[in-house]
């Protein structure tokens, strides 16, 4: 199982929530924690997850996770709504690149992500989730590279091709029932053709005995 499906079922699972999507991350920059308030722990590996509520109304989290080295297990360390988000950064509108900020209402965190195409995913699915449930204004986007920002997300992408699958069926299925229709029509006119020329025939017949 992945770190992500991992965090998934252990993390937001148990309280009725699903993941939508997970970045892993490091600080660009370093913060000054005193020794005490990480418990010693040592290294750790930190993940920014997105997730939803399954039970409406939906509220969508922004969640750091982190790993410590040792452990199996994952643990919630911060979380905020997606109502508290401020403004998402992406660094660079001209390229690809792992670097992204976070501005929240009273937080701020500058990231760089396993990949480029890890923060790319990332900040897709957020936009396009901000746009669908932000209840109060929607975060600033600023510095993402318009493809991010633009058309359908990853996320509703696979139902489109499902929704644009189920549309093509329904339209083969009518051209199909509409070409059986007309037939079922060529054949009634046939039938009906057959039987007045079967009537025309049997009375020229009985004229020619008279």
């Amino acid at each position: 199982m992945s770190a992500k499906s991992a965090i998934n079922k252990e993390v937001f699972t148990p309280h009725d929530e699903k993941m939508l999507v997970a970045v892993q991350v490091k600080r660009r920059t370093k913060k000054k924690i005193p020794f005490l308030a990480t418990g010693g722990q040592g290294d750790y590996m930190t993940f920014i997850c997105l997730s939803v509520t399954n039970k409406k109304p939906s509220h969508v989290s922004i969640t750091k996770v982190k790993q410590f080295q040792g452990s199996l297990s994952f643990s919630k360390r911060s979380m905020w709504t997606i109502d508290q988000l401020r403004q998402v950064n992406g660094c660079d509108p001209n390229r690809d690149c792992p670097e992204f900020d976070l501005a929240f209402d009273n937080a701020f965190d500058q990231w760089v992500a396993g990949s480029a195409g890890e923060k790319c995913t990332f900040i897709q699915i957020l936009y396009h989730t901000c746009q669908r449930y932000s209840s109060q204004s929607k975060p600033e986007f600023v510095n993402c590279q318009p493809k991010l920002l633009g058309g359908n997300s990853i996320l509703h992408s696979a139902a489109d091709s499902v929704t644009s699958a189920v549309q093509k069926a329904s339209q083969a299925l009518n051209e199909r029932g509409e070409r059986l229709g007309r037939a079922e029509e060529k054949t009634g006119e046939m039938k009906n053709s057959a039987e007045q020329f079967a009537v025309t025939a049997h009375k020229l017949a009985m004229k020619h005995k008279c």
